[in-house]
């Protein structure tokens, strides 16, 4: 059943490539949905897919690529959104 996550990705994640590896390991798990810089500095991301793999993307979240340094991943259940089949960065 597919269920989706809204998250917001706190510490230094922008200029880091973090939407860019976030989008490809979104891929490889075969989520859709979307992730973008807020003005303050934090990432907001919208995915949806299964539990394994949204559990997946949100312990990857906490990772993010080498030069990330995360401090906080706060995500909440959301109702089931039409994301599209993709998962894409938005500007």
């Amino acid at each position: 059943m597919k269920q989706c996550v809204h998250c917001i990705v706190s510490g230094h994640v922008q200029g880091v490539f973090y939407r860019a590896a976030t989008e490809e390991q979104a891929g490889r798990l075969g989520l859709s949905g979307w992730i973008k810089n807020l003005p303050d500095g934090r990432v907001e991301v919208t995915a949806c897919g299964t539990e394994p793999q949204l559990k997946q993307l949100q312990a990857w979240l906490w990772q993010g690529p080498t030069h990330a340094q995360v401090s906080e991943v706060a995500c909440e259940e959301i109702a089931a959104t039409d994301v599209g089949d993709d998962f894409e960065v938005r500007y």
